[in-house]
């Protein structure tokens, strides 16, 4: 425990680099998901299979390939990204592509009779399906998220392999340390900290989604019974 406490300052930023990542990865992917499903759901066949294909292509390359792939590959491009930047965009694109379909399969449970309605009412694409069927398909939609969500958290830890100062590549840094200083290896208690980190967070997010989920769930109430007791008294009382 003193190796915790002793660098909790170190653990602590590479906590707020992760977060920070995290938040930066949840927005663009949420973003690009949604804009990509609602593509994905018109009755064009060009933007369908355009989306179609950029959904199988990013969600075929495992998540590592992609993170080093930008990295490596962007500088030939002329885009010179930093680590948090390449992890950004990578995690970003392959969880737009998730959301994407997420988002794609939530449209389509919602009844054709809506999207014919504002038609007939001549509203504007972007305004029916902002106000009229994306609500609708929230329902479905929010509980897959959630897991995508925790999932994309969970994944930042792969910014330490193109030099991002996060949680995880910190952790590594203690153990390396400690192991050449007092020798052993602390790695089960540092990286047992960091489970537990990582655990809180994405409980703390899931829980965040099921208020979500409530809260566009619909109430169900049921008309109450009269009693007949109550009925036979209240015929009485009219007699």
């Amino acid at each position: 425990m003193e190796l915790i406490s002793g660098n909790l300052l170190f653990f602590a930023l590479g906590l707020a680099h992760t977060l920070q990542l995290a938040v930066v990865t949840l927005i663009c992917s949420t973003v690009l998901g949604v804009a990509l499903g609602g593509i994905a759901s018109i009755d064009h066949l060009v933007p369908k299979l355009l989306v179609a294909a950029y959904v199988n292509v990013l969600r075929g390359i495992p998540l590592i390939v992609n993170v080093l792939f930008v990295y490596f590959v962007a500088p030939i491009l002329g885009l010179a990204l930093n680590g948090f930047t390449a992890a950004a965009v990578s995690l970003s694109l392959w969880g737009g592509a998730n959301c994407a379909e997420i988002v794609r399969g939530g449209l389509q449970g919602v009844a054709r009779g809506q999207r014919e309605a504002a038609r007939a009412l001549a509203l504007p694409w972007f305004v029916s399906f902002r106000k009229i069927i994306l609500p609708q398909a929230l329902r479905p939609i929010i509980p897959a998220l959630a897991g995508l969500f925790t999932l994309l958290v969970q994944s930042t830890a792969l910014g330490a392999l193109v030099g991002v100062p996060e949680l995880f590549r910190n952790a590594g840094i203690v153990v390396e340390r400690a192991a050449i200083e007092h020798g052993g290896s602390p790695a089960f208690i540092v990286y047992g900290a960091v489970l537990l980190t990582y655990f809180v967070v994405c409980s703390l997010l899931t829980r965040m989604t099921r208020q979500l989920e409530r809260h566009y769930r619909p109430e169900q109430r049921r008309p109450r019974a009269q009693r007949p007791a109550a009925a036979s008294s209240a015929v009485w009382q009219d007699a």
